[in-house]
């Protein structure tokens, strides 16, 4: 029988049920799916059929029902415990005695005194009872945690019926007003099954947004990944794979779409199985559950599931202590100001609150559930959108709640300052700064993020990289992709830290260039298959050669052609980005493709020669070794600098 379907029968929790198990020697289980041997279930009968299973109810009660007795015997237990003479049964005999013994006691342990207030004769024998138990004055009592609801979320493919997922599950259609039926924004929900809640974060699926994909992974404690039953795993579901694997969290598949003609949930299990992610009625740890997002067929069991798996990891927080959480989302809204969707991870937020999120500060004006009603407070693992900040502040962001206004216009000051001065001191890192912070350790790991322009180059650079053999060194793929390396890999790199992205045959795009330069992740592309390997083991050997890296500066359109006499062919050009150097290099694009590539013999504005020209300016531009050049080119002009180190 499987273990939470012992819990169940049992009337217990799968925790309550391993912990007993463990006590007769029982290996413990780690999956809710586990099955439990007949013997094995057999004991766990016994063990919950024991009426002296739980031996501290009977002894709460005689406590209260016996207090003439108490207040009789154990005086001159007290007494002695409080002075720690032993003439102290002497005076038991005398009731007038009673009534001092409680000022001593509200002197040793503050709580009891709340105990003795409102009753003084019967809660004396409790007070006693209580400093008989710590004779010491203790510390303070540390706050009781309190179990918190889990946070989970949905990644996966475009339209693979992630928000209808939701949409079935909080009985409203979200889907019908965001644009294209695809998710706009990241969305966080609550709803309550079987009288405990769950908190949703509804990630985008769409590629365009694979930087909000990425921190939504980083606050969750449960990951659920659609797969629709007809499309399989697609490019974007390997994607969400690495983030969550990254993240460290639990996944659940949910196998959606089965109501349709062409879904094969055997197919899906297949490729999940190719991924890394063994089902579990295969012999391995991931949970799978073929759901119907439309009909609603099987969504019980992945509520179920969800549920189970947030036992087993026993989530629990503090609502009284200082609140802290995360910024899932944030927008600029023209009537309410800026605005951030937070998930509260610690402590109990409530409007009136001075909040802090990196650069961003204010007292909380409103707080508003994920329908738009207002709501007082929000507890550990609630998601509530918060007004009232000095500016909108990025998503993953980490915010915390401060007691003094000035204190925290001070500290966001302070980070202000830092982030300038930063600015100018970031650089990429290398691999043996990755792994010279590695030194420590007996066994380093280099991860990397493979990207190849298909899928055979992918799976040649693959196989070669792995033949690669460095003592104490290990190499570990985070992420394997066909396409140009994009800034869902540059985020991937930079959430792991210790992470280098290698293209072969592979481009890189703008953005993710930039990020890359942000963030400080390393990324090197190479057209030759033994470069990349050599390149690779001298790195890991530190014996790598510098690369020359090249930077785009500026683009002009060319508008007119000027021939010159014992000059030959000048181009009269409009800088329309950027802007344009002397020394710079240049490639000549028409009609999208690069037609020649070179160095620039002369630049000029007017009659003057120039070693800038910026935008929105025009020149005049002599190509060095070229003159077949023609009105409607356009001229991307480059620098390339040397790069130390991998």
């Amino acid at each position: 029988m499987q273990l939470y379907k012992a819990a169940k029968e049992l009337n217990t929790t799968i925790a309550e049920l391993v912990a007993r198990l463990e006590t007769r020697g029982i290996k413990k289980r780690k999956h809710s799916f586990e099955n439990l041997t007949e013997e094995e279930y057999k004991i766990a009968q016994e063990l919950f059929a024991r009426p002296e299973a739980k031996p501290a109810a009977p002894k709460s009660q005689p406590l209260r029902s016996e207090v003439p007795q108490l207040q009789r015997t154990p005086e001159p237990k007290v007494e002695t415990t409080l002075k720690e003479k032993p003439e102290a049964p002497a005076p038991a005999a005398a009731k007038p005695t009673a009534p001092t013994a409680v000022p001593q006691a509200q002197v040793s342990h503050a709580a009891a005194a709340q105990v003795v207030a409102p009753a003084p004769p019967k809660p004396q024998a409790e007070v006693k009872t209580a400093v008989l138990e710590k004779p010491a004055p203790p510390p303070l009592p540390t706050r009781p945690l309190v179990p918190r609801p889990p946070v989970v979320t949905i990644l996966g493919h475009v339209d693979h019926g992630k928000t209808t997922l939701l949409d079935y599950i909080r009985k409203t259609h979200v889907a019908a007003s965001e644009a294209g039926g695809i998710t706009q924004s990241i969305g966080a929900y609550q709803v309550e099954y079987k009288n405990k809640k769950i908190t949703f974060i509804d990630t985008p699926g769409h590629k365009a947004f694979a930087n909000m994909r990425a921190r939504g992974a980083q606050v969750t404690d449960i990951a659920v990944l659609v797969v629709a039953a007809d499309d399989g795993i697609m490019e974007q579901t390997r994607e969400a794979i690495s983030h969550v694997r990254v993240a460290k969290v639990p996944i659940i598949v949910a196998i959606n779409k089965i109501d349709k003609p062409t879904a094969s949930v055997q197919r899906v299990k297949e490729q999940l199985a190719r991924e890394g992610l063994t089902p579990e009625d295969w012999g391995g740890e991931t949970i799978t559950v073929p759901i119907s997002a439309l009909t609603g067929q099987g969504v019980d069991d992945l509520l179920e599931m969800i549920l189970l798996v947030a036992e087993l990891q026993e989530l629990k927080a503090d609502p009284q202590a200082l609140p802290r959480g995360v910024v899932i989302e944030s927008s600029l809204d023209a009537a309410r100001g800026p605005v951030a969707t937070v998930i509260v991870q610690d402590g109990t937020l409530r409007e009136r609150d001075i909040i802090v999120c990196h650069t961003a500060y204010g007292r909380i004006r409103a707080l508003l559930d994920d329908r738009g009603r207002r709501v007082g407070e929000a507890g550990p693992g609630s998601a509530v959108q918060v007004l009232g900040l000095s500016e909108v502040p990025g998503a993953g962001e980490r915010f915390e709640v401060m007691t003094n206004l000035v204190e925290a216009k001070r500290l966001v000051e302070s980070r202000l300052e830092e982030l300038r001065r930063k600015r100018f001191e970031k650089t990429r890192r290398t691999i043996q700064d990755i792994l010279q912070q590695q030194a420590q350790a007996k066994t380093r790991v280099l991860q990397i993020i493979l990207k190849a322009d298909s899928a055979g180059c992918l799976e040649a650079a693959r196989n070669e990289l792995k033949n690669i053999t460095v003592e104490s060194v290990q190499l570990e793929f985070l992420h394997e992709g066909v396409g140009n390396v994009n800034e869902s890999d540059v985020l991937l790199a930079s959430t792991a830290k210790d992470a280098v992205i290698i293209g072969f045959r592979a481009g890189i795009d703008d953005k993710a260039a930039k990020l890359a330069d942000q963030e400080g992740v390393p990324i090197r592309l190479y057209d030759v298959i033994y470069q990349l390997t050599d390149d690779v083991k001298r790195a890991l050997q530190g014996l790598v050669a510098p690369q020359i890296r090249e930077a785009k500066i500026g683009e002009a359109e060319v508008r007119r052609i000027f021939k010159i006499p014992n000059v030959g062919t000048v181009a009269g050009c409009y800088v329309r980005d950027g802007y344009v150097l002397r020394e710079a290099r240049v490639r000549v694009k028409r009609n999208d493709t690069v037609i020649f590539d070179g160095a620039l013999a002369s630049l000029k504005h007017l009659d003057k020669d120039e070693k800038k020209i910026e935008k929105d300016k025009e020149c005049g531009i002599k190509i060095a070794g070229f003159e077949k050049i023609e009105e409607g080119d356009i001229l991307e002009f480059y620098t390339r600098e040397v790069v130390k180190g991998f």
